[in-house]
């Protein structure tokens, strides 16, 4: 259902949930151009990873989390013959763990900026609490599909021009490139602090958000996206772990109003990611998001979404909100890119795009920085629309 796996190296280590032709799913660790069978090669690990997910593996803490990474380290650091791995061609990945809740952010400060000014011209762009919270809505977890997955469009209410309210299939099915964090831990109740949110975060995936851009303007007030949001999101197959992710901490931008206490993070610098996304409609690249320039942090995004007491469960999965860059060509979703379809970007075929049209292919990738100054690749998410019925 996905493409083959980048190079992985050896440090990097991600996790998915693999098989090989017929046989069953089994979980697996991303090493080089293979995939490690990580409950053959880890004996001890086989009862945590029988069912061929990580959702046994998230349910614990940090500390067995890093026993566990550390084990499959050592292993492929010292041995190189007769271990478990299956050349990544020739496997089948799947979603790596159970989605218990999606919650989606809106945490670039640039795409917030953007489309408020698409929407509110000659109004501040950003809503009064935006500098003050991470803004976000609870999505529909059975939405979320692994990267391949076809993507269906899905009709719905719309108000055209006129005023008329139609019925049908999106005109304005737009992507959004995003940045997932899955969460790990034993289930509880928030709140969190800062640093246990951090704990909390066991790896990072790459989603695409889909949108029906005009199925949303008509739903979203008062109670925000719902319809236009639900038909589908879709993930990358990898789960790459925060530990490999150490050389892209950064600080995040510069922040000109004070933050309440439990989302202050002047004491936690280095909170951010470095990460540089791109943007692919078919074989062409149509942006690359720069993902250091998200105003909030993954743990303050987690902190603040438990923060009235709300549960915590291994399997969760929350997302940064669109990726976007303060340059032209760093827009993470086309209604940023083609201001709202009225400058539709030219393809090198030489056809246009104001929205996405039947038969696109998404894919968005990212790397990081590495050890030794590599970049060390986040996999991709990938996804083809397909006409509605």
């Amino acid at each position: 259902m996905t493409s083959a796996a980048p190079d992985w190296g050896t440090t990097t280590l991600p996790w998915c949930s693999f098989s090989v032709d017929d046989g069953p799913r089994r979980v697996g660790v991303g090493v080089g151009r293979s995939v490690l069978d990580a409950g053959a090669a880890l004996p001890w690990l086989a009862d945590e990873v029988a069912d061929g997910t990580l959702d046994a593996l998230l349910a614990h803490g940090p500390d067995r989390r890093d026993q566990v990474r550390r084990a499959v380290a050592d292993l492929v650091g010292t041995q190189t013959d007769d271990l478990p791995l299956v050349p990544a061609d020739d496997v089948t990945l799947y979603l790596p763990w159970t989605v218990r809740d999606y919650v989606d952010f809106y945490a670039s400060e640039h795409h917030a900026a953007a489309v408020g000014r698409l929407f509110r011209p000659g109004t501040d762009p950003l809503p009064a609490a935006w500098k003050h919270l991470p803004i976000g809505y609870h999505g529909r977890a059975g939405s979320v599909v692994v990267s391949g997955t076809d993507v269906r469009r899905p009709g719905g209410q719309r108000r055209e021009p006129d005023g008329a309210v139609t019925f049908g299939p999106s005109t304005r099915l737009d992507l959004e490139a995003e940045v997932g964090f899955v969460v790990g831990g034993p289930a509880t109740r928030g709140p969190l602090t800062l640093a246990e949110a951090e704990d909390r975060l066991f790896g990072v995936v790459l989603v695409n958000d889909w949108s029906a851009r005009d199925l949303q303007a008509w739903e979203y007030v008062p109670l925000g996206p719902f319809l236009g949001k639900s038909f589908a999101t879709s993930v990358s197959a990898w789960v790459v772990p925060m530990d490999a992710l150490r050389h892209a901490r950064t600080a995040p931008p510069p922040r000109d109003v004070p933050l309440l206490p439990y989302l202050d993070d002047t004491s936690a610098p280095a909170g951010a990611l470095d990460l540089a996304l791109e943007v692919r409609i078919g074989d062409e690249v149509v942006s690359r998001p720069p993902y250091r320039a998200m105003y909030w942090t993954p743990a303050q995004m987690l902190a603040h979404s438990c923060v009235n007491g709300a549960a915590v469960r291994p399997g969760d999965l929350f997302a940064s909100g669109t990726v976007s860059g303060p340059a032209r060509g760093e827009g993470g979703a086309l209604i940023e890119l083609t201001a709202n379809g009225a400058e539709p970007i030219v393809l090198g075929d030489g056809s246009t795009r104001a929205f996405l049209h039947d038969g696109d292919e998404v894919t968005v990738s990212a790397t990081a920085p590495g050890p030794a100054g590599r970049r060390v690749p986040l996999g991709e998410v990938r996804g083809r629309v397909v006409a509605g019925s």
